[in-house]
């Protein structure tokens, strides 16, 4: 009987650690390369884009152009807000729009909570976000790794008001 337990105990142990789910693991990334070659990307975008007047964002490298500073609240990082956007890639192929996308910058990609507090309730923005604030070196949907992403966001509503029409 014990022999029959000891091959049981043995057998239950080696299935549980079978089952066990496997992790992916952390892609490696040297980030100063990669911001690098976003960077010539992006700069190669916008040469063949003369239309976009992009300023870029010393701090992090995201570039932006104000196409409406908008005239209502101030955007903070606790700020609930609703907006329409559209995201592409540098071929300017749209992976996603979505109107009325309601959320709190934190809890969207690094890349808006640098770029929308520059305008406020109403505006509208164009954001080139290199890889390291959008999805890094991981796949999200139909956006392969390391993309560089572009969104075009209008603000519609912050705190529950939306600007004022003039």
């Amino acid at each position: 009987m014990k022999k029959y337990l000891l091959i049981l105990s043995v057998l239950v142990v080696g299935l549980a650690s079978c089952s066990k789910e496997k992790t992916q693991p952390v892609p490696v990334v040297d980030v100063a390369a990669q911001a690098k070659i976003d960077n010539d990307l992006i700069l190669a975008y916008l040469n063949g884009h003369p239309n976009i007047l992009a300023t870029k964002d010393e701090t992090s490298g995201v570039y932006y152009q104000v196409l409406d500073a908008g005239t209502g609240e101030a955007i903070t990082p606790s700020s609930k807000l609703i907006v329409n956007y559209e995201g592409k890639d540098l071929k300017d192929v749209v992976f996603e729009a979505k109107d009325n996308l309601s959320f709190t910058l934190p809890q969207v990609i690094a890349g808006w909570q640098i770029g929308l507090p520059k305008i406020k309730n109403g505006g509208k923005i164009l954001l080139i976000i290199p890889s390291n604030y959008g999805y890094g070196p991981y796949v999200n949907g139909p956006i392969p790794a390391n993309s560089v992403l572009i969104f075009t966001i209008t603000v519609k509503s912050v705190d529950g008001k939306t600007p004022a029409v003039g």
